[in-house]
């Protein structure tokens, strides 16, 4: 089933324990969300925790799919620890997604990532995305169910180039794009989201956040219904 209304993929890079309001607005909004990205600790940690797994239990009853977060360093990163990274957070938090972050985005590591893609769904990841935060090689929309092809800071969304012509091939909830450092209010929040459909991304998320952890924040879209 197409979720046409479930537009936004949150990626809350923040512990239950100090930032309980906001995992509470995320799992009462959870008919709004196509996702949200689980990140203990740059990935599943060293040892499972328990926060984390309660809130990725509540957001998995409330429908909403939960992607585990795995650093892949542009292809650099050895495949076996990222196999490991996949299994722990199906482990220990119950993730049915996988989030691969820094994803290589030219045709030579296409067969790297094929295998990765083949681990993840073996782990049970129900949905792959692919943040390559930019439009990478045709290729890899074979292997993703969603491909991040813009991640970076307002100034630079709302100058972004066009989607290439191959983009016009896939539906548009293949596409995401992460904006972060977007001023506050409705009048910005809105712009991202119309950027995001006239550019041919049917999931988005914009937040305020801005420097080294802009992801700490929720988007508007949310925050003015909490």
């Amino acid at each position: 089933m197409e979720k046409k209304d479930l537009m936004l993929l949150v990626p809350l890079y923040e512990h239950p324990a100090d930032r309980p309001e906001a995992w509470e607005l995320l799992i009462r909004s959870a008919g709004r969300l196509h996702s949200v990205v689980l990140n203990p600790a740059s990935g599943p940690g060293d040892a499972p925790d328990e926060r984390f797994a309660a809130v990725a239990g509540r957001l998995r009853a409330a429908g909403v799919s939960v992607l585990g977060y795995v650093d892949t360093d542009y292809g650099r990163r050895p495949h076996a620890a990222v196999v490991q990274d996949l299994l722990r957070h199906r482990d220990w938090y119950g993730t049915d997604g996988t989030f691969l972050d820094q994803a290589a985005a030219t045709a030579e590591l296409l067969p790297h990532y094929g295998r990765l893609a083949v681990a993840a769904r073996a782990a049970g990841a129900g949905t792959l995305v692919l943040n390559h935060g930019m439009h990478p090689h045709p290729g890899y929309a074979a292997l993703a169910d969603l491909l991040v092809t813009f991640e970076g800071p307002w100034d630079a969304y709302r100058d972004a180039a066009a989607a290439p012509p191959w983009t016009a091939e896939h539906p548009a909830r293949r596409f995401c794009h992460l904006v972060y450092a977007v001023p506050r209010g409705a009048p910005a929040a809105e712009l991202a989201e119309r950027l995001a459909t006239e550019r041919g991304a049917g999931v988005h998320c914009a937040v305020p956040g801005s420097g080294a952890h802009p992801w700490g924040t929720l988007p508007y879209a949310l925050e003015a219904t909490g």
